[in-house]
């Protein structure tokens, strides 16, 4: 999360990423911007296509159990530099949107350590990688695009992207008839206003999932706390004006969080589905005393209390 957004590029995300779990012989599929088009994954591909560095979506397979029992799903957001779009970010502090592709090393990091432990669970990996820049090319606010569903979107606001890529990537995952699926983004600066750097703020429509999440944060000492899916955010969501979903709620800068939550929602058909926004611990100054300043990898120790706990529980 610390290297260089010019280094640390969607293409070279996906080999540094294939290269460590192929070390502990997981399987990485790297598909191509031609297998996005193909796939009509219209909402990822329209942040893509305000950079010239080319999307790459990472398909990562870990078979713990060596059967064809059903995975879970881990989906990380993959913004390997957000400029914010059209919709530009201000220039103080936007270095540190090198690391915005944090829900997406969460992903890599969790599988890799799941796969050196050799936890007896199946886990699918999912992390659309690209830049959002601004262009000639780029997403402009009021553009419709089509996820992968079917779903029009209104993008209002090119500066929420993350929940863009995701939308796709969550619509896939469910091809795989997943036992749950959980999402990691670094998604809303909302989040770090909400909660600061103690904890990781989850959503979801799952108590079970929620359970074993609480759980494993009390046991790694990287916390989580539950926030609300209430049916008030899906109608500022979907009361659009172009299409069938909006990408920012239609009230101005309330719940940014929750409203993000909402619209991620509207592309998931899981009964367990879990989003981890981890903006508001990407990054430790000194709020937690084991870890070094700069860019964190949190929670990626609670993701793999989380996978070892369904691996023991198999709740599902």
């Amino acid at each position: 999360m610390e290297t260089p957004a010019n280094i640390m590029t969607p293409t070279c995300f996906a080999r540094v990423a294939t290269e460590a779990l192929a070390s502990k012989g997981v399987s990485v599929i790297t598909r191509n911007k031609e297998w996005v088009v193909e796939k009509k994954m219209g909402s990822f591909l329209s942040v893509a296509k305000g950079s010239d560095e080319p999307p790459v979506f990472l398909e990562i397979s870990f078979n713990g159990r060596k059967d064809d029992s059903k995975p879970l799903a881990l989906v990380g957001k993959g913004i390997t530099f957000d400029s914010g779009g059209i919709s530009l970010k201000p220039s103080s502090g936007m270095d540190k949107m090198r690391a915005d592709m944090g829900g997406a090393a969460c992903v890599v990091a969790s599988i890799y350590t799941a796969a050196a432990l050799r936890l007896p669970i199946n886990v699918i990996g999912l992390t659309p990688l690209c830049e959002n820049m601004p262009s000639g090319k780029a997403n402009k606010p009021g553009d419709v695009v089509t996820a992968m569903n079917g779903k029009t979107i209104q993008v209002d606001n090119t500066d929420a992207e993350g929940r863009l890529v995701l939308a796709d990537a969550l619509c896939y995952a469910a091809t795989f008839q997943p036992t749950a699926i959980v999402d990691m983004a670094t998604l809303t600066g909302a989040m770090i206003v909400a909660l600061g750097a103690s904890s990781t703020g989850v959503f979801t429509n799952s108590n079970t999932l929620w359970n074993v999440l609480h759980e494993s944060g009390g046991v790694t000492g990287d916390r989580v706390w539950r926030m609300p899916l209430f049916e008030l955010y899906k109608r500022q969501v979907t009361e659009c004006q172009l299409a069938d979903v909006n990408n920012i709620g239609c009230v101005d800068r309330a719940g940014g969080s929750c409203t993000a939550a909402a619209f991620l929602k509207e592309f998931v058909s899981a009964n367990h589905w879990a989003h981890l926004d981890i903006a508001s611990v990407m990054e430790c100054k000194d709020e937690v005393p084991y870890l070094s300043k700069g860019m964190s990898g949190r929670p990626t120790r609670t993701v793999v209390e989380f996978l070892k706990r369904i691996a023991e529980k198999q709740p599902f």
